[in-house]
């Protein structure tokens, strides 16, 4: 019998279930009073020793939370000559950010239709929280994998074999939603199928669109 088609679907958090990152980071430094370009050029400079990547110092983690909100601030300091104080940064960051209720209604859809849905996200240990009380993961997800858990974050081949082989899965029967393309990228690159994240209409189409190809019958007429 040949193997069914796509019926995993992995969604990210931030910026698919979520507003995009770039709003996120908006919204914080409005309400802090920082001007958004020195707040990322800070985030940026504090980035640069773990290779650039603006998450990966926090999401693997290889510093704490309270140590990068040090670093950023103290950036902000020198660089901008902006004082200000970070050491609640997820509590500020997550408040009022907004669930994207659409999203959210088309998992608890295809869910409900027998398809797997897991979250896939490189996510930070401090915020582990404040997104479960966002999305209480219970009512929604089959699995949940996070990069601080397992030791190993998109793009890298390492947690999408990890998601597959948790789901009982082959990588061509699973999907990744999110919004990065080097996310997407190394989701083919490790077999899956991927949906690049901007829109909610034009995701839960191309969702549908793979969701829909046939399973192929046995030869004794068997799905």
């Amino acid at each position: 019998m040949a193997e069914p088609g796509v019926r995993f679907l992995w969604t990210d958090f931030g910026g698919v279930l979520t507003p995009p990152s770039a709003e996120s980071n908006r919204a914080f430094c409005a309400a802090q009073g920082i001007p958004e370009d020195a707040f990322m050029a800070a985030v940026r400079k504090v980035a640069q020793p773990f290779g650039g990547d603006l998450m990966v110092a926090l999401d693997t983690p290889l510093i704490t939370q309270d140590e990068w909100s040090r670093r950023v601030a103290r950036a902000l300091a020198e660089d901008a000559g902006i004082e200000t104080d970070l050491s609640d940064f997820p509590a500020t960051f997550f408040a009022d950010r907004r669930v994207n209720q659409e999203w959210l209604d088309f998992l608890h859809s295809v869910r409900a239709r027998g398809i797997f849905v897991g979250l896939l996200s490189n996510m930070v240990p401090a915020w582990d929280p404040y997104w479960r009380q966002m999305v209480p993961p219970a009512d929604v997800f089959d699995d949940v994998v996070l990069s601080f858990e397992v030791g190993a974050r998109k793009p890298t081949a390492a947690i999408f074999e990890l998601a597959a082989a948790r789901a009982g899965a082959a990588p061509s029967a699973c999907v990744l939603v999110d919004d990065l393309a080097a996310n997407c990228e190394g989701a083919r690159a490790a077999g899956w199928n991927s949906v690049r994240f901007s829109d909610t209409t034009a995701a839960v189409a191309q969702v549908e669109a793979l969701l829909s190809v046939p399973v192929p019958l046995s030869p004794g007429g068997q799905r």
